[in-house]
């Protein structure tokens, strides 16, 4: 195909956390940059259902992941291991399609001419209208964590891309041919791949561009529990700075800005920010939970991180992957973050390392490599 000849892309994401949506998003931004015309068009599967269907599949995914987050351990580890063709699989497969069927009709309103799944659910169906229907345009799953889940695998698709070699490796041990698997990292915004001045940053944000600087960051919903973290570690008898980052929770916010006033030149609240890129520029170290866009975007810029409270199973597996490599801490409650954070104060060494080796392991162009491979490039 002609190298300016218009490539129509679908992306199909599940807006079950904030994850598959921005990963859609940054493949979606990168093919806005990338050097052959593409329209990209991505759909939020959950936009295209019952409201009901939505209620049950993704408002309930995060109703258990934030009040009962060991039952969604323990649900995520008996999903893995339940037999494709158990009775229980084939009746949530048959709820699942019931209510989907727009999706069908969304594709062939798009007519793509190559489609990319950053969740399992459009991946599954697509994969059965490939086998039942004779559906013959490309599909490609890209996984979103440093761990795979049986609920991502699938015949029929053209290929998959993953986080890191291992998690390949264990892709190809659940049967998915090897060549089929490329490792392109998660995909992020291309706004990671480029470098911020420190200064200027901290000059927007009001921010001391000398000091040690903290960044709390709760998540796109803004989890509770910042302002503990907050006051926690501002009474660390230490010259530094906090960012606390609420994201859309105002009543957080308020509650930052009133501890705010205690602490002077100290603690900077932020609410939602479209420039996550432009505040990690000025921070040493990020305190966040690991989740699999959020840590990406951490190690593209060589922000080294204290992991808090991961959900059991997938951002648990986020967590090895990051210890294990030495980008990382992980404290299990408040004390342990103070503990921790004193001792990276204690250790500029140790937090110097930490940022050379998450750089060294960063994939900022995964964006961009995932569009490379889908286009043949």
């Amino acid at each position: 195909m002609d190298m300016n000849t218009p490539v129509t892309l679908a992306i199909f994401s599940v807006s079950a956390g904030a994850g598959h949506i921005r990963a859609a998003q940054a493949i979606e931004r990168a093919a806005a940059e990338f050097k052959r015309p593409i329209k990209a068009v991505h759909v939020d599967l959950m936009t295209i259902v019952p409201e009901l269907f939505k209620k049950m599949y993704a408002d309930s995914y995060l109703d258990i992941v934030e009040s009962h987050p060991t039952l969604w351990g323990y649900l995520y580890k008996k999903a893995d291991r339940e037999k494709t063709d158990s009775m229980l699989n084939k009746l949530r497969r048959a709820i699942q399609r019931l209510n989907t069927r727009s999706l069908v009709g969304t594709i062939a309103e798009i007519n793509p001419d190559q489609i990319i799944c950053t969740h399992f659910l459009p991946a599954e169906l697509i994969s059965r209208m490939i086998e039942k229907e004779g559906f013959t345009r490309p599909c490609w799953v890209q996984v979103t964590d440093f761990d795979v889940h049986t609920m991502w695998v699938h015949p029929h698709m053209t290929g998959y891309f993953t986080a890191s070699d291992e998690v390949a490796f264990r892709l190809a041990d659940r049967g998915i041919a090897r060549d089929k698997i490329t490792v392109t990292g998660i995909p992020i915004s291309p706004a990671f791949s480029r470098k911020y001045s420190r200064e200027t940053c901290a000059a927007e944000l009001g921010v001391d561009p000398k000091k040690f600087t903290l960044l709390l960051m709760a998540g796109g919903a803004g989890l509770g529990g910042l302002e503990l973290l907050a006051e926690r570690l501002l009474s660390i008898p230490e010259d530094f700075q906090v960012i606390a980052l609420a994201g859309k929770n105002v009543e957080m916010l308020e509650m930052l800005k009133a501890i705010a006033t205690k602490h002077t030149g100290r603690l900077f609240p932020l609410g939602f920010t479209k420039t996550i890129e432009r505040v990690m520029a000025v921070a040493d170290v990020a305190v966040t939970k690991p989740g699999g866009l959020t840590t990406s975007e951490c190690l593209a810029v060589g922000l080294p991180m204290i992991i808090v409270s991961p959900i059991p199973g997938q951002e648990e597996r986020n967590s090895d992957y990051l210890l294990e490599n030495g980008v990382a801490l992980k404290a299990y409650d408040t004390a342990g973050l103070e503990f921790r954070v004193r001792a990276l104060l204690a250790a500029p060494d140790r937090l110097g390392a930490m940022r050379r080796r998450a750089l060294e392991i960063a994939r900022p162009h995964a964006a961009e490599d995932v569009l490379k491979t889908v286009l043949g490039q």
